[in-house]
């Protein structure tokens, strides 16, 4: 598979886990609406910088396990349940209501740093991400070079930075919409990752 191909892989399943409503996509609309897009964008480069860290620690992790596929298939198996459930939960949890964006004091801090701060808390990127190489590594869409893992990073960074940016431009727009209620988000979320566990489901299968 090219590396252009890699690249659009990666941000989209980089764009599609930022989307719903997080810490660091919430705290992004918020510092806009309240101090302006250039201090969101400084906040959002700092969250792309730990990103870019996280992504390509996963892609290290993804490369042990491929060397070892007998735990990749454990943890596929684990991760099958562990999406089942997810998208379970979010489907019997959603709700009507509408989310509410605070107005605070606007802060003198660096944005820039408060996003890397707040990004290195988010660890589910280094899970998510060895779990998604390594199932491209098991259907033979990508490789371990060094450029296909660096292409690979860069459409993660990218698909984090768009999702972001999509918060920073609209969510006032958007906020008191059906489109951005709870409900509808929470319905995404279960979509997404029942998709996923189908997706692990069938891969497992053709491993047998």
């Amino acid at each position: 598979m090219s590396n252009t191909l890699i690249f659009f892989i990666s941000l989209l399943i980089s764009f599609i886990g930022v989307i719903p409503p997080g810490m660091l996509n919430v705290s992004a609309a918020k510092i806009s609406l309240n101090e302006g897009h250039n201090r969101s964008f400084m906040f959002s480069f700092g969250v792309c910088v730990v990103v870019a860290i996280q992504v390509y620690i996963g892609v290290v992790f993804a490369k042990y396990l491929n060397l070892h596929p007998e735990i990749t298939v454990i943890l596929k198996r684990v991760a099958f349940v562990i999406f089942l459930l997810v998208s379970a939960y979010f489907f019997n949890t959603a709700k009507s209501s509408t989310l509410a964006i605070e107005h605070p004091v606007r802060s003198k801090q660096s944005r820039f740093f408060q996003g890397i701060f707040m990004s290195a808390l988010n660890i589910f990127p280094i899970p998510f991400q060895a779990y998604v190489v390594t199932t491209l590594l098991s259907y033979g869409w990508m490789s371990l070079e060094a450029t296909t893992i660096g292409t690979y990073v860069s459409g993660a960074v990218m698909g984090t930075f768009m999702a972001l940016y999509v918060y920073i431009l609209f969510f006032d727009t958007l906020k008191n919409t059906k489109i951005a209620s709870p409900k509808n988000m929470n319905y995404c979320i279960g979509v997404i990752t029942l998709v996923v566990a189908i997706a692990t489901l069938i891969n497992l299968l053709r491993q047998n």
